[in-house]
């Protein structure tokens, strides 16, 4: 697996990480009682975006370590599965 093809896989993954860990711990600005005025009550109060970025790096870290183990040493194929790809017309 390339250089490239491995960043862009890792890329993807943390964006899509990220946004499952974006709702961990967030208190709305109507939950805590301080609605600052022309805001929506649904906003966070505090984000902790750097917290987040930084817990979704290591999750992702633990989840291509995984990916990469299963697809360069462990020798499972797509033809190891028992659904098989769509065949090309």
């Amino acid at each position: 697996m390339s250089f490239l093809s491995s960043f862009a896989i890792f890329f993807i993954m943390w964006w899509v990480i990220l946004f499952a860990i974006l709702p961990i711990g967030v208190v709305t600005q109507a939950e805590s009682g301080k609605v600052v005025a022309g805001t929506e009550a649904g906003a966070p109060t505090h984000p902790n975006l750097f917290r987040k970025a930084v817990l979704t790096t290591l999750v992702t870290i633990v989840a291509f370590a995984a990916f990469y183990w299963l697809r360069v040493y462990s020798g499972i194929t797509l033809d190891d599965f028992p659904f098989k790809p769509p065949s090309a017309l």
